[in-house]
């Protein structure tokens, strides 16, 4: 079953983020061309680079990370793929909270039986509580 042209809920990467991760791959090489003389040092702040750029990249290619419909979810499936859900595929809808350190973090854990699927609060531009309350009441409704 093919998952439905427009679902009923998106949830993206915000906007300026790839800004920001850009940014910070060109500030990079800059900064290892004007205050390093050492071929290693440069080397390593290109690879930095590189790194964030392969980050940032994939959230312009894949910004929205999940989606929801009356069919089931579909998911971001490795750098950029997709993968489609049913509904009765979806085992559990949860959210972890880890503290750290002093800071606290969220996680939505979608469990589909044969795999997790991990979505953080920069991956979905909104707290993980509030969508997984979505999900679980677009599930239900269905």
């Amino acid at each position: 079953m093919q998952p439905p042209s427009s679902p009923a809920h998106q949830w993206r990467v915000p906007p300026a983020l790839p800004v920001v991760k850009l940014v910070g791959a060109v500030l990079l090489v800059a900064l290892g061309l004007l205050l390093s003389d050492d071929r290693v040092q440069l080397a390593l702040t290109v690879a930095a680079a590189a790194g964030l750029l392969g980050w940032a990249l994939r959230d312009l290619l894949a910004p929205v990370r999940l989606a929801a419909d009356p069919a089931g979810v579909t998911v971001i499936r490795g750098y950029a793929g997709r993968r489609h859900l049913p509904w009765p595929a979806v085992e559990a809808i949860t959210v972890d909270r880890r503290a750290r350190l002093g800071l606290s973090t969220e996680t939505l854990e979608i469990d589909a039986g044969d795999s997790l699927h991990l979505f953080g609060r920069y991956d979905l531009g909104a707290p993980p509580d509030e969508v997984a309350r979505t999900l679980r009441a677009v599930r239900a409704a269905h």
